[in-house]
């Protein structure tokens, strides 16, 4: 057995432990028998308070993650760019101010916020590349006007903080990254429209490995690369818009995982792909459970953990690129 399935396997056990540790760690413990037993057979009170208030939580957190480090593996085939993610170059941002604004003008709606943040984060991802393209798309540029679209779309959605509706207090509750409010029916939600994504882009990992070669080469194997690269990202867009709607806006996790999974896996995304998904997911599982009881009964959020991960992470990235090219 090589290197690949080593860490494959490896990345299987370590979110299956977490996940254990998630479900039985916090104010309420339960020990990890008493646990199975109590969800097969209906009893135990205080299994019944983790399955109402805890697991809708971990299932949450392991499909953000999940949908997030995907999102940024096919950023990052589209673009060329190791640096592309749906935080930093404000997808995510413009999904959830899109997600506030239409939710404040129509508050009935709520069910369908991955939809209305699909829109924002599909305008942002339009800005971004039509902003960045002079001549080709240049990382750095990206991460650039990535920066600034981030950041007017931030702007906007903070803006609605201040008008103390019902409907902006429910949003700002989807939108931030605590997970503690989290319910069946939003499992519900970004189980639906993150499962679609996640099997989308399982179906788009050929012509990924395409993009990587020069649009003429991609070209004479048959790929229509306008067309590929507007199709996935679509599917990029989607899966960051809906772990947005429900998780909140998490940065730098589709930048962390890739990079991370194509020193272990390789960069063919047949494997990257599906890898990237249970990194992601161990990832913000670890950072929402290490959040929630570091400093019991205080929360931090997973977003400030990743923001402390991913900045460091992104300096990095930047200095890498620059010893590279002789800078």
């Amino acid at each position: 057995m090589n290197g690949k399935w080593w860490s494959i396997g490896a990345v299987i056990v370590l979110l299956s432990f977490v996940t254990l540790l998630s479900a039985t760690t916090g104010s309420l413990k339960v020990g990890s028998l008493e646990l199975v037993q109590g969800l097969f057979t209906g009893a135990g009170k205080n299994v019944q308070i983790v399955k109402d208030l805890r697991l809708p939580r971990i299932v949450v957190a392991l499909f953000v993650g999940a949908s997030l480090a995907v999102s940024g593996v096919l950023l990052q085939a589209v673009m060329r760019s190791s640096l592309a993610d749906s935080g930093v170059i404000g997808i995510s941002a413009g999904g959830g101010f899109v997600s506030i604004l239409f939710v404040t003008i129509f508050p009935q709606m709520f069910f369908w916020l991955p939809i209305f943040a699909f829109l924002g984060g599909a305008l942002a991802c339009f800005l971004v590349y039509s902003l960045s393209w002079k001549s080709g798309l240049s990382p750095i540029r990206i991460i650039l006007v990535g920066i600034a679209v981030n950041a007017t779309f931030t702007g906007l959605g903070q803006s609605f903080n201040y008008r103390g509706s019902y409907a902006v207090t429910m949003v700002n509750q989807a939108t931030t990254s605590i997970f503690h409010m989290k319910t069946w029916k939003d499992v519900e939600s970004i189980a639906v429209y993150g499962s679609i994504g996640l099997v989308l882009s399982l179906l788009l990992c050929s012509w990924c490995n395409l993009l990587s070669l020069q649009d003429k080469s991609a070209q004479n194997l048959g790929l229509s690369v306008a067309r590929a690269r507007l199709i996935i990202s679509a599917v990029a867009v989607l899966l960051s818009a809906s772990a947005t709607a429900i998780g909140g806006l998490i940065a730098f996790v589709g930048l962390l995982v890739p990079h991370i999974a194509r020193l272990l896996v390789g960069s063919d995304h047949k494997v990257l792909i599906p890898f990237s998904a249970l990194a992601g997911a161990l990832l913000i599982l670890s950072a929402d459970t290490l959040g929630r009881t570091v400093l019991a009964p205080s929360e931090i959020p997973a977003s400030i953990i990743m923001t402390v991960i991913g900045g460091p992470f992104l300096i990095f990235l930047l200095r890498k690129r620059d010893r590279v090219h002789g800078n």
